[in-house]
């Protein structure tokens, strides 16, 4: 039984337990969260290595790194390393979406090496082996698309993006109203390709039924893909994006009922007025399904810093009622990333994402942020790193320029902390 069907009926999985041990919730919490389809836990019944997480409605708003390697760059080892870099700046899932090399090693190795929900994007292998096969993506058949998808399930992904919203209707509102970038959804894109070229519904939209029953025997978490995302702020919340996200309501809904988990991911590109808008949209029309957020890049302008632009909309988003955050690397739109782009691209989504926190109240989390200021105000920077989000990057940062006294060399000996203690003859609280 699917984790969906188990909450359906009053009963309490393991990985239910394991996620509110996590969240410091109680399992019937989130036992209720995930009978309503407001919270998924992603736990493909084949990944025997899998540490659970839950993302959803009440929970800490969660973060995703994309790895992978493309047509011109990357190997399985390159995949390993950056991996090894996601983990260790506190990913809480990865996504691979390899399209170059041995694809299914890939994809296994990652699966293997770790212990993180890994996610995964079948068309893309799909595609790329219909090339080679048959000279073109367009000659992808269906049975071939969906062969892919029930391989990557054998092989315990846990979570699928499935680019079902991409319908005839949805493309001929993008042809009527036309765009700055019409599509920069690779997935989205290949479909799309396909669509025309056949002159037919999208097969995930049109089987949709035969898709969830390969999610069903394997409890794969649908991630139903946003094909049709804006990918520059002239194209937010126009018609097009739209009428895809109305699609995937109804999806949503007939998924629930099948027994299979959903969540919905959402729009790149948005300026920052229009990110907590797209938040209430998808909550409403997606019946309080977990939204699973690109971002949002709130500007165009910032190659090379688009990690920083991702946090931003991020944050806004998070505190707005995102669930889920994938990360935008400072490679976004120049390159590949590698490791270390992988690691600032995890960095600042879990600052945007901690930020959401506080502002939705999620348990525990201004307090860390309490005990940090106490910290400060004792000048205990030992403490202080422990609480930090990077405490290897806060030592570093502390000790490259040693002061005399217990202050940092910012302020030295004038120390406000210090100055104002002395001053005001209050003793230093202890932090307990």
């Amino acid at each position: 039984m699917t984790q969906l069907e188990l909450a359906k009926e009053g009963k309490t999985s393991p990985q239910m337990e394991q996620v509110a041990r996590r969240e410091n919730v109680t399992p019937e919490t989130i036992r209720q969260g995930v009978a309503k389809g407001e919270i998924v836990i992603p736990a493909n019944v084949n990944h025997a290595n899998l540490v659970p997480c839950g993302i959803g409605k009440g929970l800490t708003t969660k973060v995703n790194a994309n790895i992978g390697t493309s047509s011109d760059f990357g190997t399985i080892d390159t995949e390993l390393e950056k991996l090894k870099y996601a983990v260790g700046a506190g990913a809480d899932t990865v996504m691979d979406l390899s399209t170059g090399g041995d694809i299914p090693a890939i994809r296994r190795a990652i699966l293997t090496a770790g212990s993180l929900p890994v996610g995964t994007v079948p068309i893309y292998q799909a595609g790329i082996e219909a090339l080679n096969r048959h000279g073109a993506i367009v000659k992808m058949t269906a049975d071939e698309l969906f062969g892919t998808i029930e391989e990557h399930a054998r092989d315990g992904v846990d979570f699928i993006t499935v680019h079902c919203g991409v319908t005839r209707q949805a493309i001929a509102c993008l042809r009527q109203q036309r765009r700055v970038t019409d599509v920069v959804s690779r997935g989205g894109a290949f479909l799309m390709g396909w669509m025309l070229h056949h002159d037919c519904e999208n097969p995930l939209y049109e089987q949709y039924d035969r898709l969830l029953e390969l999610a069903l025997n394997f409890d794969v978490t649908l991630s139903l893909g946003d094909g049709l995302r804006p990918g520059s702020l002239a194209d937010a919340t126009d018609r097009p994006q739209l009428e895809e996200l109305i699609a995937l309501g109804e999806l949503v809904r007939r998924a629930r009922e099948a027994g299979v988990q959903a969540m919905v991911e959402g729009p790149g590109h948005l300026p920052l007025n229009q990110v907590e808008a797209n938040v209430q949209l998808e909550k409403s029309i997606c019946s309080g399904a977990p939204f699973y957020v690109l971002g949002p890049l709130v500007t165009d302008i910032a190659a090379g810093y688009d990690h920083i632009t991702g946090a931003i909309g991020g944050a806004v988003a998070a505190a707005a009622g995102a669930d889920f955050l994938c990360y935008v690397t400072p490679a976004e739109h120049l390159s590949l990333p590698d490791a270390e782009d992988v690691r600032q691209g995890v960095m600042a989504s879990r600052i945007a994402a901690h930020a959401g926190d506080i502002a939705k109240g999620i348990k525990g989390a201004a307090q860390r942020d309490r005990q940090m200021s106490l910290a400060r105000k004792e000048l205990d920077w030992e403490k202080q790193a422990g609480l930090s989000l990077d405490p290897e990057r806060f030592r570093r940062g502390h000790a490259k320029r040693a002061t005399s006294g217990e202050a940092c060399s910012m302020c030295g000996q004038f120390c406000a902390l210090e100055l104002a203690e002395k001053c005001l003859g209050i003793a230093v609280t202890r932090c307990p």
